[in-house]
């Protein structure tokens, strides 16, 4: 008699592929029981060994290159050969190029944070805690492979950013923080809603397996499976600060301690944008001319929103600096948007491989600009004749804009906006690409506007000399040099990219 041995249902870990999202995991709870013990004079220890760690996690990732590391899979069973071997966990190219934007993200701002924590007077055990607590999600999302995965790490990554943001003790964080709150809320309802509409109609959570039954669903069941995409999308859309969902931006961004504001605006963003893009592009691709059709409307509507809330900031208002980075923020969501729109209308790998490129790219630079807003001040006013009192700042925060211009010698900029439009040209969406053109010379104005004041005279320029940390000068000096690198070499950042989800 011929026996077929029963599948194993115990799943083996790759420790490997997980070790990078888990160091900011156990080193959350190390710094938070360290907490208890260390004297106040002795806490800031606490944000080095996070940058420490953070450092660690950047270096496991090396060797997970060039690799393709699956993880808590589905046993496989001889009798179902035609099922995909279904995993949770993938560390794939696309994977690997997001948790570096997050790790290298969190790293930049855990720099900037040092000085904050002890200027603004925050708790540091709590807020060290919270920033790898949700490093960890952010690191975790763009390798996971099923619907509820996702979810948790969204909101693992969301939850405790909630609290960063109300940490600030001047009574706008907590504002900030409800509204931010309320309004993610709201989301997570949204996705869980769609995904167990799109649980119901394929009967199953992985996107394989999701991407293999859509096509044969029912008719019966079609209204079911059409609602619950658009609903999951939306969802992870409004993490992206897509417009309508980006209402809490400006004011989260003004009322959170501004290197939260930038972990916001780069790893948070990131975290939401890998999760849409492996939802539509790997499970829902079968609707992929529907969905891209929405994203790229909705790409159009928030780049168009986005530069035009930019344009409406006055240089003299509080935390106007501030302010015109959010929207500007939003403005490029709309970019990043616009080649995972590009994927539904086919050559999926070059178009996400081109989010994930602008997505780099932007994550630098946005930093950057957020580390000399940390050192110069947060209204725009502020920087009028900085290149007289600190002309490294100042030169360093011209670099900055004119990247997020898209003007020389912002090569890594420019770069990446050719990249996100050679995608669109090559979907033959030639509509989206005419107003991508118009926004950008709309956003022209505003970026060349702050740079201009960075260097017109300033009679009080000698009085508001001030010594910056060391902490703040390295990370200004690393997003920097990475800029530069960048700019020398931009084909780093399509190495990094390619292979995208497919790699």
């Amino acid at each position: 008699m011929l026996t077929v041995a029963a599948p194993s249902l115990i799943q083996s870990v790759d420790w490997a592929a997980i070790a990078p999202p888990l160091v900011p995991a156990a080193l959350a709870l190390v710094v938070l029981v360290a907490d208890l013990f260390l004297p106040p004079a002795r806490k800031a220890l606490l944000g080095w060994l996070t940058v420490a760690g953070l450092v660690a996690s950047l270096a496991l990732l090396v060797p997970l290159r060039g690799g393709h590391h699956r993880t808590f899979c589905l046993p496989s069973q001889a009798a179902q050969a035609h099922v995909p071997v279904s995993c949770s966990y993938v560390a794939d190219h696309f994977a690997l190029a997001f948790q570096l934007l997050v790790l290298g993200g969190a790293l930049l701002v855990a720099l900037l944070s040092i000085v904050s924590v002890d200027e603004d007077r925050l708790p540091a055990g709590e807020f060290w805690f919270l920033l790898l607590a949700s490093t960890c999600g952010a690191a975790l999302l763009p390798a996971c492979r099923d619907l509820a995965s996702l979810v948790v790490a969204l909101e693992l990554a969301s939850l405790p950013a909630f609290a960063l943001v109300a940490l600030r003790r001047d009574g706008r964080g907590g504002e900030a923080a409800l509204k931010f709150f309320l309004s993610s809320v709201t989301a997570t309802a949204v996705t869980l809603l769609g995904v167990s509409f799109v649980y119901a109609a394929s009967g199953s959570l992985y996107l394989d397996r999701i991407a293999a039954a859509l096509p044969n669903v029912p008719d019966q069941l079609q209204p079911l499976t059409a609602v619950g995409t658009v609903l999951t999308l939306v969802g992870f859309a409004f993490k992206t600060a897509a417009v309508p969902f980006h209402f809490w931006v400006p004011d989260t961004y003004a009322g959170a301690p501004v290197p939260v504001a930038g972990y916001l605006s780069v790893v948070g963003k990131a975290a939401g944008l890998s999760g849409l893009a492996a939802i539509a592009v790997l499970g829902f691709h079968s609707y992929g001319r529907d969905w891209g059709l929405a994203l790229a409307v909705l790409a159009a509507l928030t780049m168009t929103v986005g530069n035009v809330g930019a344009l409406r900031q006055r240089a003299d208002a509080p935390y106007s600096a501030v302010r015109l980075l959010a929207w500007s923020s939003v403005a490029q969501a709309g970019y990043l948007l616009v080649p995972i729109a590009a994927a539904g209308y086919g050559a999926s790998a070059h178009a996400v491989g081109a989010t994930v490129a602008f997505a780099l790219v932007y994550g630098v630079v946005n930093l950057g600009a957020f580390a000399v807003v940390t050192s110069a001040g947060a209204r725009l006013d502020e920087y009028r004749g900085l290149f007289s009192r600190r002309p490294a700042a100042a030169l360093a925060m011209a670099f900055f804009l004119l990247n997020l211009a898209g003007l020389p010698p912002g090569v890594i900029g420019l770069f990446g906006k050719v990249v996100v439009f050679r995608a669109v040209v090559d979907a033959g969406m030639g509509w989206l690409a005419v107003i991508m053109a118009v926004n950008v010379v709309i956003a022209l104005y505003y970026y060349l506007v702050w740079t201009a004041r960075l260097f017109q005279s300033a009679p009080d320029a000698v009085a508001t000399r001030r010594r910056v940390p060391g902490a703040l000068v390295g990370a200004l000096a690393l997003a920097a040099a990475l800029g530069v690198v960048l700019s020398v070499d931009p084909q780093i950042v399509m190495q990094l990219a390619s292979g995208s989800l497919f790699g």
